[in-house]
């Protein structure tokens, strides 16, 4: 029997990258998974967010769910809208009578400036904070009910670091240090329900906009590792597919002993080296020594990571 075989999780902004990737792989472990996007076959997505009008879909990540041997349920859902959330989740109820993970890999605008706190709007920080932030707050807070009344539950974030150093300009260290902590109160609040929460940072991710990027596809990428200058530099030849960081998700939703995870922020290699899942290549792929090698890191480090990791 699968790992995860009866188990019910809500991917939050699985049309693709890491949210397509992790819903593939909690398929793979056996779980039924609704996928939740913008981007549907039959309603597309029209907002303002720079990934409208890419063609990735919910329908095409459920296909892919059922195809690794899972279940997938696409659901159109937008997350900066509470109702469209409430009634996410009243349907679950409805219709599975549980809640075992939830995953939120719901992205905001991209961070457009570098230059120093006292130089930035403050208008503008705080529209990318509060696009950043409150959709998880609010799927989190909708979500936790299932999950407390089975006594038993995983919320996890996916973000930047896998530590909790600065993030290379004031808004952006703002809201992913509001998400890291957010993981940290809900595995507090959450320990006498059975709830554990934590937070993953993927790494130099394959994400089909990454491909596009360097003009590669999945099965001739480490051309662009070989010959692109730019990939040359930040070590694209240890990046890795969304389905690693979706490999560590179900390791760690499948683990008995979970509650000892609870509240921390860990990368997906990390996570490997633990639980020993690999990559769909077989690899364990590790790209933090060489972006600590090509900038030095900390600041330099983070900017980069957020720039090139996460299209």
């Amino acid at each position: 029997m699968a790992a995860l075989s009866g188990k019910v999780a809500v991917v939050a902004g699985a049309t693709r990258g890491a949210g397509r990737g992790i819903a593939r792989m909690l398929g793979e472990a056996g779980a039924t998974v609704y996928g939740t996007g913008r981007s549907s076959r039959t309603q597309p997505n029209t907002s303002k967010h720079h990934n409208a009008g890419r063609p990735e879909t919910i329908e095409e990540t459920s296909e892919m769910v059922g195809a690794a041997g899972g279940k997938g349920i696409p659901v159109r859902v937008d997350h900066t809208v509470e109702a469209e959330i409430a009634a996410l989740f009243k349907r679950v109820q409805k219709e599975q009578g549980r809640l075992d993970v939830l995953v939120n890999v719901i992205t905001g605008q991209p961070v457009e400036s570098w230059s120093p706190f006292w130089k930035q709007s403050v208008e503008k920080g705080r529209a990318l904070v509060d696009g950043w932030v409150w959709p998880h707050v609010t799927t989190c807070r909708h979500a936790l009910p299932l999950m407390v009344a089975g006594k038993s539950g995983l919320v996890v974030e996916i973000i930047e670091q896998d530590a909790i150093g600065y993030h290379g300009t004031f808004y952006f260290d703002m809201f992913e240090t509001a998400l890291k902590r957010l993981v940290f109160a809900i595995a507090e609040e959450g320990a006498p329900h059975g709830v554990s929460a934590v937070s993953i940072t993927p790494g130099f991710m394959r994400t089909e906009a990454m491909l596009e990027k360097f003009g590669v596809t999945e099965a001739n990428w480490r051309h662009a590792a070989e010959h692109n200058a730019e990939a040359k530099r930040f070590g694209f030849v240890d990046s890795e597919t969304p389905c690693f960081v979706g490999r560590a998700v179900a390791a760690l939703a499948a683990d008995p002993s979970l509650r000892r995870w609870s509240g921390g922020v860990y990368s997906s290699f990390g996570l490997s080296q633990e639980y020993g899942f690999t990559d769909l290549d077989g690899r364990q792929p590790n790209i933090w020594p060489a972006v600590a090698a090509a900038t030095g890191g900390g600041v330099a480090a983070a900017a980069v990571q957020w720039k090139l990791v996460r299209s």
